[in-house]
């Protein structure tokens, strides 16, 4: 290889690096142990292994007779099921991604050695990119809370039996797009990691 392939090659890498950088890209946690990407998308390739409960059957397991489970404990069953799922059936798989909506899938990474493992592309609801269980790579600054109480409560649920996920999340950024307008505060994401709980961020320069 001579030095001008050499130099082609570390400029397409820098450009790849400074792509998904440009793009506010999330690090996604382990749930019980599995790498778990949520209304997000991995940017290491990978393959559908199998789905994870879908139509009817996730209806149920996601309300499990229960009103108003919080987002987490719908990531959970979701993640609980594909463990379940995989033993029962004899097959591995590496990580599960959930779209948001009822249904799911548990991946196959192409590389496991790919710089970008545990990395991924996170979806914008009302022009602000959405990061749910997962956290941005970049440095961040909470600008607003919208968290706890009946308030909250009620604002998140909105009495709704067997939302999605995405419906839910919908309803965390108005809360807190509501609340940093009306504090006259910009934000640039909206984190959420649990319970009743979300934040409005803006990431440092």
């Amino acid at each position: 290889m001579n030095v001008k392939q050499k130099f082609a090659g570390l400029f397409c890498a820098f450009l790849s690096v400074t792509s998904v950088l440009a793009q506010n890209p999330a690090r996604v946690e382990k749930i019980q142990g599995v790498e778990t990407y949520v209304m997000c998308e991995p940017l290491q390739a990978y393959e559908t292994v199998f789905e994870v409960a879908t139509g009817a059957k996730a209806a149920s397991l996601l309300t499990g007779g229960v009103v108003n489970e919080g987002v987490s404990d719908k990531v959970s069953q979701f993640v609980r099921r594909a463990t379940k799922d995989a033993k029962s059936k004899n097959q591995e798989f590496d990580a599960v991604v959930i779209s948001g909506s009822k249904t799911a899938i548990a991946i196959k990474y192409k590389d496991n050695a790919s710089r970008d493992k545990g990395l991924a592309k996170v979806r914008k609801i009302d022009g602000l990119a959405v990061y749910v269980m997962n956290e941005p790579v970049k440095d961040y600054k909470t600008v607003v809370d919208a968290s706890g109480g009946v308030k909250a409560k009620s604002y998140f649920t909105s009495g709704l039996v067997n939302n999605s996920i995405e419906e839910d999340m919908e309803q965390f950024v108005r809360r807190v797009k509501k609340e940093a307008e009306e504090a006259k505060k910009p934000i640039d994401a909206v984190v959420y990691s649990s319970g009743k709980r979300a934040i409005g961020v803006k990431f440092n320069e």
